[in-house]
C-alpha cells in the first residue's frame, strides 16, 4: 500500500461505518423514480406509459445481472459484506421485499390509473370477455392463419419431462384432461416473442396475444378437454462471464459464452395472481423457486408491451414534439443547408456539443462522414461500445476504408446485452477492410473517442471528439450527453496514444489533458477533491459539483465526506445509483444529492471544481463506480474555453436551483421530490434546456 493510500485507509477508519447506502438498493430507488414519473397525472398519457414500460424493462435488467450476481454469491457460499455493511443474503432478501412493492405499484398505476385513463381518451387495451362477436371472429381469422402454425404445445408427463422455460417469454401453464381416462395433464405453450404482443384489432383498440392463444387452445389440444391455463413468465441469470486470458479468442470465446446465456438459472418467477395453486406448486418445484421468488400480479404480465401505444401518433397525449438544432457553432460553417462543414468549424475552435438539444447527425455522424469522405483525410480511429444496426457510422467507416483511408475501429464485443449485435457489426467492418481489434484483455473499453487524421497542407493535423455517451444514432436523440470536438494539439497526442495503447504494445499512461482510467481517473478526482478544501483553508474559493449517473466508489466518496466535513459546499446531481448519504450531521451537512429524470436520460458526466476562482471543468465516459474506475478504460478531458465551462456551470446551477423540479436525497437513503411553493410552480430541467437552446440559436 501507497503512502497516500495508506493515509486515505486510516482517515476512512475515522468516518462513519455505516456511511455508505447499498448499491443495488439504491438502484431500486432509482427505478421507484421512475415509476413515480408513471404515477404522475401532471405527465401526458402516453409518456405515463411509456415509464411504466421503461420501468418493467430496467427491473429485468436488473435482475438478469444484479439479483442473478446476488444469487451466484450466495449459491458459492461468499458472505462478504457490500460496502453498506450488508451480507449478500441481506441485499438479497431486502431486494425481493422491495421489489414486490415496486410490482404491485406498477400493477396498480396501469390497471386502476393508466389503462382507464387511456380508455377515455380512446385507446384501449381489451380482454377475450371485452370483445364484440364481429371482433372475436376476425381475431380467430388471424389466430389460424398467422398465429396456430407458430405454436408447439409441450406435454409434461413421464415420457415428456418439464420443458426449458426460456428468460423473459411469456408462458401459458395449461391443464387438460384425457376424457377417455379422466387423467390430468400439465403442458406449457409458449407466447411467440415474434409476434406482437398486443395485436391491434382496429380503432386504437389492442387485445393481448396471450388471450387470443388461450382461446384457441383446443386447436393445440384436440380431443381434449380445456381445464385450466395460467400466463407466467420466468426472468433467468443472463450475465456473461468469460474468460479472458488468452485475447485471440475472446471472440469465440463470447460467442459461446452468448448460446449459453439463455440457459441460466431462473431468478424470478412472475405469474398470474389468478393461478391455481396446484400449477403455481409445480413451476415452484419444477424451476427451484423459492417462495418470495415469486411474483404473483393481476394481468396482463410484462409491461414491456406497452411500447405498442407509446408510438401511436396521438400528439395530444404526447410530450411536446422536440426537433434537435445544429449547434450554432457548426451552423456558421455549412457546406449546405443541412450539411455544416465540422472540421472547418474545428479548425475555428472548440466546439462544445450537447445532445439531444445539439443534433448528433450535424455534428458527430456529420462529423464522421466528412472525414470518410474528405481525401485529404488519411486515417480514422474510432471506438464503438454501443450503435445501431443500420448506423451510418459504421457506414461512414466502411467508406472510408473503401476508398483507401486507414481506418481502426476499436470495438468492445463485451457491452452488455449488445454482444451478439457487436460482434455482427465487427465482423461486418473487418470484410470491409476496417482494421478491427477489441481492446484490452481483462478491460472494457467504455471511452467514447474519435480521431481523425487529415493532411492540412502544412501539417498532419488531429480532429477529435470526446463524448460521454455512445455512437449511436437513435439513442442520441434520447440521451442527454456531452461531447467535445477539438483540433487541440495536447487532446490530439492524448488520444493517439490511448489508442496506441487500446491498439498496440503502449505502456503510455501518462496525458496532458486526459485522465485515463484505470490508472487516473479515481486519484485525478480525488487530488482535486482535497485542493478544494486547500483553497477553503487558504481562504480562496472552493466548491465541488459532479454529475453522473451512478456513484458508489468507496474511496471517491470518502474523499467527499472529507471535503463536506471541511467545509466545502459538494453538490452531486446523479441519475441512478447513489452511495452518499447526505446531510448526516458530523459527515455531510455540506454535501447535496439529487436526481432528474424525464423524458430524456440524463447520461452525460461532468465533474466541476471551483478551483480558488478559476473553475475547472472534466467531461466524459466514467461514472464513479468500481467498474468504471477498475476495470474499464475511461476517459475524462479538460475544458479550456471560459465560455465552455460557463455552459456546464449553467447546467449545474438550473439543476440544484430550488424552483427546478428533482427528487432530493435525504441520509436515510430515502429520495423525496422536491415541492412548488404556493406562488412558484417547479421547473421542468429538461424543457428549460430546450428553450434555452432554441431562444439562443443551438
Amino acid at each position: 500500500m501507497t503512502a497516500a493510500a495508506s493515509e486515505s485507509a486510516s482517515v476512512a477508519d475515522d468516518l462513519p461505518q455505516h456511511r455508505f447506502i447499498d448499491r443495488e438498493l439504491s438502484w431500486l430507488a432509482f427505478n421507484q423514480r421512475v415509476l413515480e414519473l408513471a404515477e404522475d397525472p401532471e405527465l401526458p398519457l402516453l409518456e405515463r406509459a411509456k415509464f411504466l414500460a421503461i420501468f418493467a424493462s430496467n427491473l429485468d435488467e436488473f435482475f438478469m445481472v444484479r439479483v442473478a450476481g446476488l444469487k451466484r454469491r450466495i449459491a458459492a457460499g461468499i458472505a462478504v459484506k457490500a460496502a453498506s455493511g450488508l451480507l449478500p443474503r441481506e441485499v438479497h432478501d431486502a431486494v425481493l421485499v422491495h421489489s414486490h412493492d415496486l410490482m404491485r405499484r406498477q400493477a396498480t398505476c396501469w390497471s386502476d390509473h393508466v389503462r382507464p385513463a387511456l380508455a377515455a381518451e380512446g385507446i384501449s387495451l381489451v380482454r377475450w370477455g371485452e370483445l364484440s362477436d364481429d371482433e372475436r371472429k376476425r381475431l380467430a381469422e388471424l389466430f389460424r392463419e398467422k398465429i396456430y402454425p407458430v405454436l408447439t404445445p409441450l406435454a409434461v408427463d413421464p415420457a415428456h419431462p418439464f420443458p426449458y422455460i426460456s428468460g423473459l417469454s411469456l408462458n401459458l401453464a395449461v391443464v387438460v384432461r384425457n376424457p377417455a381416462t379422466g387423467t390430468e395433464l400439465f403442458a406449457r405453450v409458449k407466447v411467440p416473442p415474434s409476434l406482437d404482443r398486443f395485436l391491434a384489432i382496429g380503432d386504437s383498440r389492442f387485445v393481448p396475444l396471450e388471450d387470443l392463444i388461450a382461446q384457441h387452445l383446443d386447436m393445440l389440444f384436440p380431443g381434449m378437454d380445456i381445464l385450466e391455463h395460467h400466463l407466467f413468465r420466468v426472468t433467468r441469470n443472463e450475465d456473461l462471464e468469460v474468460e479472458e486470458d488468452d485475447a485471440e479468442n475472446l471472440l469465440k470465446a463470447l460467442e459461446r459464452e452468448l448460446s449459453r446465456r439463455r440457459f441460466g438459472p431462473p431468478v424470478r418467477l412472475e405469474v398470474e395472481d389468478s393461478i391455481a395453486p396446484h400449477v403455481l406448486d409445480l413451476l415452484v418445484r419444477e424451476l427451484g423457486m423459492a417462495e418470495n421468488e415469486v411474483f404473483m400480479l393481476p394481468g396482463p404480465l410484462d409491461l414491456r408491451g406497452l411500447w405498442a401505444f407509446v408510438g401511436l401518433n396521438r400528439e395530444d397525449l404526447s410530450d411536446p414534439a422536440f426537433l434537435p438544432k445544429t449547434n450554432r457553432n457548426l451552423a456558421e460553417n455549412k457546406e449546405s443547408a443541412s450539411a455544416p462543414n465540422v472540421l472547418e468549424a474545428m479548425r475555428r475552435g472548440d466546439v462544445l456539443l450537447h445532445h439531444p438539444y445539439d443534433s448528433f447527425s450535424t455534428s458527430v455522424q456529420r462529423f464522421l462522414e466528412q472525414a470518410a469522405a474528405d481525401p485529404k483525410v488519411l486515417a480514422i480511429k474510432q471506438t464503438l461500445y454501443r450503435t445501431s444496426g443500420d448506423s451510418p457510422i459504421i457506414d461512414a467507416l466502411i467508406d472510408a476504408a473503401e476508398s483507401g483511408k486507414q481506418v481502426l475501429a476499436l470495438v468492445e464485443i463485451k457491452a452488455r446485452f449488445d454482444e451478439s449485435a457487436n460482434i455482427k457489426w465487427a465482423r461486418k467492418l473487418e470484410r470491409a477492410g476496417v482494421h478491427v481489434v477489441y481492446g484490452l484483455v481483462g478491460l472494457k473499453t467504455h471511452c467514447k473517442l474519435s480521431m481523425v487524421v487529415r493532411d492540412d497542407g502544412d501539417r498532419l493535423r488531429r480532429y477529435c471528439h470526446l463524448g460521454t455517451g455512445n455512437y449511436h444514432p437513435k439513442t442520441a436523440r434520447l440521451y442527454e450527453d456531452l461531447g467535445l470536438l477539438t483540433v487541440d494539439d495536447q487532446v490530439g497526442q492524448d488520444v493517439a496514444n490511448l489508442f496506441n495503447q487500446l491498439s498496440g504494445y503502449s505502456m503510455h499512461t501518462e496525458y496532458n489533458r486526459l485522465l485515463v482510467a484505470p490508472h487516473s481517473i479515481r486519484s485525478g478526482l480525488v487530488e482535486r477533491i482535497e485542493r478544494e478544501v486547500a483553497n477553503l483553508d487558504a481562504g480562496r474559493p472552493a466548491r465541488i459539483r459532479f454529475k453522473c449517473n451512478s456513484i458508489v466508489d468507496e474511496e471517491v466518496i470518502d474523499a467527499l465526506y472529507r471535503a463536506a466535513m471541511a467545509g466545502v459546499p459538494v453538490d452531486v446531481l446523479v441519475r441512478g445509483i447513489c452511495a452518499i448519504r447526505p446531510q448526516v450531521p458530523g459527515l455531510s451537512e455540506n454535501l447535496r444529492v439529487r436526481s432528474i429524470l424525464g423524458r430524456f436520460l440524463e447520461h452525460s458526466r461532468a465533474y466541476e471544481f471551483r478551483n480558488g476562482g478559476e473553475p475547472e471543468v472534466w467531461i466524459g465516459s466514467a461514472d464513479l463506480m468500481h467498474r468504471n474506475l477498475d476495470r474499464r478504460v475511461e476517459t475524462l478531458v479538460s475544458l479550456q474555453s471560459r465560455d465552455q465551462i460557463a455552459y456546464v456551470g449553467e447546467i449545474l446551477d438550473k439543476a440544484f436551483d430550488e424552483g427546478t423540479a428533482a427528487w432530493d436525497l435525504g441520509p436515510d437513503g430515502q429520495w423525496v421530490h422536491n415541492e412548488a411553493s404556493d406562488d412558484q410552480p417547479l421547473e421542468d430541467f429538461q424543457a428549460y434546456m430546450i428553450r434555452r437552446k432554441h431562444l439562443r440559436g443551438g
